[in-house]
């Protein structure tokens, strides 16, 4: 299972990488500004734990970095998680694209509508695009990156 769980981190890795570029590649062609939310995701997690990021100057930074952690991590998660399962039943590759997608992004909006950030239920047809489109690239690129891996 040490091996499956190392192809999954891998291969969310390379998941999260896709993830990213179809993110900035939708960001490029339609000039809209990278989101919030993982930032006020990292500041409502800090004001929940009691914890201060730093004065005016440097929170905001602090805040920016750590929800852009937070979304790393989302992304090596599912790829670990998806290596477990992989140690214990076969999944072929469209589902396994598919599931992890759909494993990332309900991994990362989950939180936030939690958070009280976002509410998917308001969403319009090109915010549910524009969210559902990344988290499948990342689906497709992990799925297809752990059969290399684990070959």
């Amino acid at each position: 299972m040490r091996s499956e769980l190392a192809a999954g981190i891998a291969a969310g890795a390379v998941g999260t990488v896709a993830l990213n570029s179809a993110t900035y590649l939708d960001m490029l062609g339609r000039g809209r500004p990278s989101s919030t939310v993982p930032a006020d995701a990292a500041e409502k997690l800090g004001q929940l734990a009691h914890v201060q990021l730093g004065d005016e100057e440097t929170a905001p930074n602090r805040q920016e970095a750590l929800g852009a952690l937070l979304g790393l991590l989302t992304g090596l998660g599912v790829g670990a998680a998806f290596g477990v399962v992989r140690s214990k039943i076969d999944v072929p590759t469209p589902f396994a694209a598919v599931g992890m997608g759909v494993a990332a992004m309900v991994g990362s909006d989950l939180p936030m509508t939690a958070l009280g950030l976002t509410d998917p239920r308001e969403w319009d047809a090109v915010s549910w695009v524009a969210d559902l489109l990344p988290h499948l690239a990342y689906g497709a690129a992990a799925a297809v990156a752990y059969r290399i891996f684990d070959a």
